[in-house]
């Protein structure tokens, strides 16, 4: 069913990993712990995620990026797209240091950060750095072999890495364009002299990350004795404040932003900030920052997530003079000529797939141009369909059957910048989005508050989501509350199709027949994951909090069971702990469960 992989230009990553179905967990870090962690989850503690993975038939691991990223803590958003973050090492499993004298301080650092809190204290990242130092001061380290060939082979971005984070301490972490001059542009002899004065911190930094880079490789080992693989998620983009940026400022087009433009989710489109790639330059230097950046990963992953891969085609792209507020309304896509988005794509990803054993997967959500689907087809590549849109939404608006997913696609039911099954149903299904319907009455010079009230039932709806009032009955209906006709008004006609009736359709589509639109029992979770895992999808990758809605886990409202809120600045992004140790996760009866939805799927 699958050999077609075979005869695509990822036919040697394929061979590596094997044409079979394959199941498998997404999940953050960040958002596990065990008895051994620190305030946060360590590297370490993916043992326990492998043996669960081998414990509930799965092959597959894919973590969020693993990346530096500073003290901002959004993890696309990332200070290297090299370096990994210092917060993940595993303080009791230092190479070639004796832990006993600071027993106490690990202990007093454990005390102070517990683990197991609904959401992430990131002063451990800060505390942790500062006991990593006393350790480091204390031990006379000396450079070993292991050391210096790993300082050697990873010259290109290590050093420049390095005397970043230095720079950023002196100058109480301010972005580099608001140090002084010399630093700013990188004179030579500034460095150098920095270079001298500051050895043992530029020091410390090498071995943080060469401690960073035994514990991975050893996961990575363990995994594979396991016969579980790792994907990494490696950001498209990078911090404007980041190494990569500061030290390859050619690379980048720093007069603008990247972002997304307007769609269904965000009214505003998106304006994430990070500066968009100048490829034209980075071609002429022969692509060497994007090899290098994926020969560094083949170190720790055996696939990786493209992330914003229609990006590769075109990103939409913001000039800085935009006012914030208008999102990405006003922006532009590079190329601008849309000819030139094929060519642009199939470039970019033949110098990344000759380069690396690891295989690729696309996160192509969004808009996307179809020249994405036909490329990443005759690449092998797959791409993410998620269930709750992949539907008949030019006719019946039905849910698909899975057998009608592409072969080569992840099948999910969420990614971690949507709401989980749960919020979806109970929050999201059914309903169309606030700011979106409000803006779209702008358009159309219609009062949305008058409106409104003759169209949702505002008494079941929350979270920025309006809930159709039952009596909307059909669209002659929805045109005459709106006072509008069909002509004028087919984006507002597709809403309604494609969210009024939404919870019978997907009922239809699992085979419940006389439930209740409001239930949310295990044996309809466990009816979801059967659909998704039965999919023509090569993989089926779930987060973690998804498969463990299968077991009655969760005691709060479902939709702060959410890893990111695109668009916001809010605590609750990047913070979210499971209820649960990955000590007890092993020890689940519900993992027989997930067990047997898995090996039906394998076996379809």
């Amino acid at each position: 069913m699958y050999e077609e992989f075979l005869r695509t230009f990822s036919s040697s990553q394929w061979k590596r990993i094997g044409i079979q179905r394959r199941a498998g967990v997404a999940v953050p870090l960040f958002s596990v712990y065990s008895a051994d962690s620190i305030g946060i989850g360590d590297i370490l503690d993916l043992k326990y995620l492998v043996d669960w993975c081998q414990a509930t038939g799965m092959s597959i691991i894919q973590l969020l990026p693993m990346n530096d990223i500073g003290f901002n803590f959004m993890p696309y958003d990332a200070s290297s797209t090299f370096a990994l973050e210092p917060m993940y090492l595993s303080l009791s499993n230092l190479k070639d240091v004796d832990e006993v004298p600071f027993l106490k301080d690990l202990n007093d650092l454990k005390k102070n950060f517990p683990t197991g809190v609904p959401r992430v204290n990131y002063k451990i990242k800060s505390e942790k750095l500062s006991l990593l130092w006393k350790i480091f001061q204390a031990q006379a380290f000396e450079r070993n072999h292991s050391f210096e060939n790993f300082v050697k082979q990873h010259s290109f971005w290590l050093k420049d890495y390095c005397l970043y984070k230095v720079l950023k301490e002196l100058h109480q972490e301010k972005p580099w364009e608001e140090w002084p001059i010399e630093y700013k542009n990188r004179e030579g002899r500034s460095l150098n002299v920095l270079n001298e004065k500051y050895r043992m911190n530029i020091l410390f930094h090498e071995w943080l990350q060469w401690q960073l880079y035994e514990q991975f490789v050893g996961i990575k080992k363990y995994a594979a004795e396991k016969k579980i693989f790792l994907m990494g998620d490696l950001p498209f983009l990078v911090s404007r404040d980041s190494a990569d940026v500061w030290a390859h400022q050619n690379y980048f087009r720093l007069d603008e932003a990247a972002g997304a433009p307007s769609d269904m989710l965000f009214s505003k489109g998106q304006r994430w900030g990070m500066p968009p790639y100048h490829w034209e330059h980075i071609a002429r230097n022969h692509y060497d920052y994007t090899i290098e950046k994926l020969r560094y990963a083949e170190n720790f992953y055996d696939l990786y997530r493209i992330d914003h891969s229609v990006g590769i085609f075109r990103l939409w792209t913001i000039p800085l003079s935009e006012p914030l507020e208008l999102g990405g309304l006003h922006g532009f896509f590079v190329p601008k000529d849309e000819h030139c988005w094929e060519a642009h794509g199939l470039d970019l990803l033949t110098v990344m797939i000759k380069n690396s054993q690891m295989l690729a997967c696309a996160e192509d959500l969004g808009t996307v141009p179809p020249c994405s689907y036909k490329v990443l087809s005759e690449f092998g590549i797959p791409g993410i369909d998620v269930q709750r849109w992949m539907r008949d939404w030019d006719k019946s608006f039905d849910f698909k059957d899975p057998s009608g997913y592409r072969k080569n696609s992840v099948s999910t039911i969420a990614t971690h910048d949507l709401s989980g099954l749960g919020a979806w149903w109970k929050v999201e299904a059914g309903t169309v989005d606030e700011e979106l319907f409000k803006r779209k009455c702008q358009e159309k010079n219609i009062s949305f508050e008058s409106v409104s009230r003759r169209l949702f039932d505002f008494d079941h709806s929350n979270h920025g989501r309006l809930r159709w009032k039952k009596d909307v009955l059909n669209t002659g209906v929805l045109l005459d509350r709106l006072g509008l006709s069909e002509s004028s008004c087919k984006d507002l006609l597709d809403l309604y199709k494609g969210s009024y009736d939404e919870k019978n359709k997907f009922l239809n589509f699992l085979g419940f027949k006389d439930v209740a639109e409001d239930e949310f029992t295990p044996l309809f979770v466990k009816r979801v994951l059967e659909k998704v895992n039965s999919s023509a999808s090569i993989f089926s990758i779930q987060l973690l909090h998804d498969w463990l809605t299968l077991d009655d886990l969760f005691d709060f409202d479902p939709w702060e069971l959410r890893i990111n809120f695109p668009g916001t600045m809010s605590g609750k992004n990047w913070s979210m702990v499971l209820p649960l140790s990955l000590e007890d996760l092993l020890a689940l009866p519900v993992n027989e469960v997930i067990k047997t939805i898995n090996g039906q799927a394998l076996r379809i």
